[in-house]
């Protein structure tokens, strides 16, 4: 990610305050639909709330640039509406736009993870959004309950094995994984790491505390080396044999299979039997919302609706390698080559709601 900057806007009146303070942390398919409906629906997604903006719309943003840069230069193309990125990690991102306050030059917060997005929620950092277009195109369990936020791209968060010493057969969900027949064969992001906090609020959700912990202890037990800082090299660890099975982000494997056809790894969708702990793949949100303060609430609107129709959504799929949030919107064609899977079902608002009660799990767990 590259560092956040100071950035000025156009037409407005406003500074950015950058203080040292500002540098701490938190630690924190569907039914069938006659013509008419189709056409509503159409009209739904392709008329925004607001008048198109042509003021700047500033975004803080931790997606990776490179990815990210693309899709809002389409914007622009197709609405006149400039755009301004400011890219840092999530929580430094929230902590810089609660001590700007009124000062702050951001219209739109755009991170990763529902339980990034629901705690700048909580933390009194976004509006509401206020679109039909939104509403209309991403399913409620995708969205704020108290339309703070709304996801705009899928993650999945599965399990991956290494297709030499590991047969397809001898998997099966999350809980699996904690079985002693995977002692020494097991790899594992940090629990830091937001993605696994969310994952662990899941089951929480599904299995309870108590069952959870069990399960949380038994990967601890079953790990074949300490645990990874992020998905590609836990990914890399699986490929070069220190470890043969693990879980991670769907679309960093995307992003390794484009540049490496061969790699050696095959991606398994958890969850999908018919046994009690069997809830589906995990299933994740990019989102974004609109700041508390922001100068062009309308502009940051017009973004995220844009961003939440078929012409972004399909971006989204292709270049970020992350899966559609809008429903009927084709995938791309290596997405497609991994099969179709079952998704956990759950409102992706309870990853925010259990993320403190999961990161006391796995310390108790020992998971580090």
């Amino acid at each position: 990610m590259g560092t956040a900057k100071a950035t000025s806007k156009l037409g407005k009146n406003k500074y950015t305050l950058l203080s040292a303070a500002i540098v701490g942390a938190l630690t924190l398919v569907g039914c069938n639909k006659t013509d008419d409906t189709k056409a509503a629906d159409a009209d739904a997604q392709a008329t925004p709330t607001t008048e198109a903006s042509t003021d700047v719309v500033t975004i803080y943003s931790s997606r990776n640039e490179q990815l990210i840069q693309p899709l809002l230069d389409k914007f622009t193309e197709e609405t006149g509406t400039p755009v301004e990125l400011v890219t840092d990690k999530a929580p430094p991102l929230m902590a810089r736009i609660e001590a700007e306050g009124e000062n702050t030059p951001a219209d739109m917060l755009l991170t990763v993870d529902a339980g990034n997005l629901w705690q700048a929620g909580e933390m009194g950092l976004l509006q509401p959004l206020g679109s039909d277009v939104v509403n209309t195109n991403v399913p409620e369990k995708y969205r704020s309950s108290k339309d703070l936020w709304t996801g705009l791209s899928l993650r999945a968060r599965t399990i991956f094995y290494d297709p030499a010493k590991v047969d397809a057969s001898e998997l099966s969900n999350y809980a699996d994984l904690a079985d002693p027949k995977w002692k020494g064969r097991l790899c594992l992001r940090t629990s830091q790491k937001v993605y696994n906090q969310s994952l662990v609020a899941s089951m929480i959700e599904h299995f309870g505390a108590e069952r959870t912990e069990e399960i949380v202890k038994g990967w601890v037990e079953n790990l074949a080396a300490p645990v990874f800082s992020n998905d590609t090299k836990l990914l890399e660890a699986i490929a070069s044999g220190q470890c043969e099975v693990g879980i991670a982000n769907s679309y960093y494997y995307g992003r390794i299979l484009e540049e490496n056809p061969d790699f050696p790894v095959k991606i398994f969708w958890a969850g999908q039997g018919s046994g009690a702990e069997d809830t589906g793949t995990h299933v994740n949100v990019s989102g974004a919302g609109i700041t508390k303060n922001a100068s062009n609430p309308e502009g940051a609107r017009q973004l995220i609706e844009w961003l939440s129709s078929d012409t972004a959504q399909a971006k989204y799929a292709s270049a970020d390698k992350e899966f559609p949030v809008k429903e009927g919107v084709d995938e791309s064609d290596l997405l497609r080559s991994w099969g179709s899977f079952n998704q956990d079902d759950i409102n992706v608002t309870i990853f925010g709601q259990r993320q403190a009660e999961a990161v006391q799990l796995m310390d108790r767990a020992g998971y580090q």
